[in-house]
């Protein structure tokens, strides 16, 4: 049993393994690298621009396509064309880098913040049963002519 179980791995993992190199040198498709690229015209995805400019750089692709090069060749031509602007993602390198790193930074200080303030704002809980709602403060006597005049005013209401 063991060695039907250790053939049909070794089996199934040489057909993964084979699945894997040809997807790998698999050719690029139009609408991969669409998704992938901007179009430098209208600062849009290139798969959802409808602009001369658009056509032009999808010419353009499926030519790179047609003469077999990879996604990373076709990607290199394309800012070699048109300049990093076409790229859909900033580079990961030098002052693009900012990019990835700065939301990082943010999130990971807000992070620190709350850690910082949830034990104070913990503190500042009642404790022993006592209640959140103030006390009521006592009332100010009223003058007895002020008391009298009060109650004459809510007698005639009555």
């Amino acid at each position: 049993m063991p060695a039907v179980l250790l053939v049909l791995i070794s089996l199934g993992g040489g057909q993964l393994a084979g699945a894997v190199a040809s997807a790998a040198g698999s050719r690029p498709t139009l609408p991969t690298i669409e998704r992938q690229v901007m179009c430098v015209s209208c600062k849009i995805p290139l798969n959802v621009a409808e602009s001369q400019q658009a056509d032009r750089e999808r010419a353009f692709i499926q030519g790179l396509i047609d003469e077999g090069r990879s996604e990373s060749q076709i990607k290199r031509a394309l800012v070699a064309q048109y300049g990093p602007a076409v790229l859909g993602l900033p580079s990961t390198h030098g002052f693009d880098l900012a990019a990835y790193l700065v939301p990082l930074a943010v999130v990971v200080a807000l992070l620190g913040l709350v850690a910082l303030l949830l034990p104070r704002w913990r503190r500042r809980t009642p404790r022993d049963g006592a209640s959140t709602t103030p006390s009521p403060s006592p009332s100010p006597s009223l003058d007895p002519s002020d008391a009298a005049r009060l109650d004459a005013d809510l007698a005639r209401f009555k």
